[in-house]
């Protein structure tokens, strides 16, 4: 393992659901191979994040980390949670420790609740890890990303950058980094069908390591 691989442990974050969360984990999870933690899984009718992700990333099988809970319901940890006759308990939600990158993907967005008393981007800022926020490239994206963005800021937690997913759009990513200030990592495509060939002709030609790097020694200096 090269020592500079300890420094990549991000948190995917997404301004909206359905934003491509998972997807864009397991192009960091295959690109840097990481480990990966999908703390809380909400719904489980097909397969979950963590299989998906192991899929598409095709990482060893000892890299996707058992998540802290699974319920059967898609919605919000909350109230998934109750509907399964379950708690969630804050110190099973503890960074695990680990020889390497990890990638940590989010239940659904910041202001989603976990408890009846304790949100989402709570939980992010207790694991004090940088923050990578995936938004979509389409219409909406301003208002909920620049709203996500100022909910990360008023709480001085670090975000690394944005991954713009979708479909190309001339103006929007512009826009953002303009108001924002935030740096953007990469527009993500829109592709039909992903596989790991896929991800890893992206993630040379999009430079995503030697971005990741840049962008991390320009927060040490």
């Amino acid at each position: 393992m090269n020592s500079i691989d300890s420094i990549f442990k991000f948190i995917i974050c997404g301004t909206d659901t359905d934003i491509g969360k998972t997807l864009i984990s397991s192009f960091f999870v295959r690109g840097l191979n990481s480990y990966y933690w999908k703390p809380i899984q909400s719904g489980i009718e097909t397969k979950t994040d963590s299989q998906t992700v192991e899929t598409l990333a095709q990482v060893s099988r000892e890299k996707i980390i058992k998540e802290a809970y699974v319920f059967t319901k898609p919605l919000s940890p909350h109230w998934a949670a109750e509907i399964d006759q379950k708690t969630i308990n804050s110190n099973n939600l503890r960074l695990p420790e680990v020889k390497g990158s990890l990638i940590i993907e989010t239940a659904g967005g910041l202001m989603v609740p976990i408890t009846r008393n304790f949100l989402q981007i709570d939980q992010i800022k207790q694991w004090n890890l940088p923050v990578i926020l995936v938004c979509k490239s389409s219409l909406g994206t301003l208002n909920h990303t620049l709203l996500s963005i100022e909910a990360l800021e008023r709480r001085n937690i670090e975000i690394l950058g944005l991954v713009v997913n979708g479909e190309k759009h001339l103006d929007n990513p512009k826009t953002l980094v303009e108001f924002s200030g935030i740096p953007l990592i990469t527009e993500f495509p829109y592709i039909k069908k992903f596989g790991p060939n896929t991800l890893d002709i992206l993630w040379k030609e999009l430079d995503i390591k030697n971005k990741l790097v840049s962008l991390l020694n320009s927060k040490i200096n």
